[in-house]
């Protein structure tokens, strides 16, 4: 890997989240805290039929415990938990937890001139995976970083894309 000081920059800014809850996140907050036995989540985020639940580091294993029962009772969304982190790099890595990356890279796209993120993986079943059927997960996770993120230096976030190391 070959990184340019400018990368860098990029890819370990600090990062803030927007916090707002519905009514509908506020019911689905106390639901996670009964869930998880006394876990509260920092926010929960719903794009499209995607709920993400954020929770602290310290609390991202004992709540992915009862991940399998929520997907269960709330078979009409799918279900995610988010370890909260806020340096770009390492958000990227607990979007794509259980994946293996290879590689991730700011590139240019050639027709627009706008830098995305490039995140590279090994395999072409696993960057499938990480796209979502129809390209749904990776959307939502553009649309979350559009929406929710907010980056330290007031850059307007970059588009993140999955690609196959060939």
């Amino acid at each position: 890997m070959f990184y340019t000081i400018t990368d860098d920059l990029v890819l370990y800014q600090l990062l803030s989240f927007i916090k707002k809850f519905s009514n509908y996140e506020l019911k689905l907050y106390q639901y996670f805290y009964q869930k998880t036995a006394g876990i509260y989540p920092e926010f929960i985020i719903i794009i499209n039929q995607f709920i993400f639940f954020f929770v602290r580091k310290e609390n991202y294993f004992t709540s992915k415990i009862c991940l399998n029962s929520i997907r269960r009772e709330i078979s009409s969304r799918k279900i995610l938990i988010i370890g909260v982190e806020r340096i770009l790099i390492n958000l990227l890595f607990s979007f794509f937890p259980d994946l293996n990356i290879d590689d991730i890279k700011i590139e240019s796209d050639a027709d627009s001139g706008k830098r995305k993120i490039s995140v590279y993986f090994l395999f072409f079943k696993e960057r499938g995976v990480a796209i979502g059927r129809n390209g749904d997960y990776i959307r939502a996770v553009n649309e979350l970083f559009r929406k929710y993120v907010v980056f330290e230096n007031n850059n307007s976030p970059l588009e993140v894309r999955c690609k196959f190391k060939v």
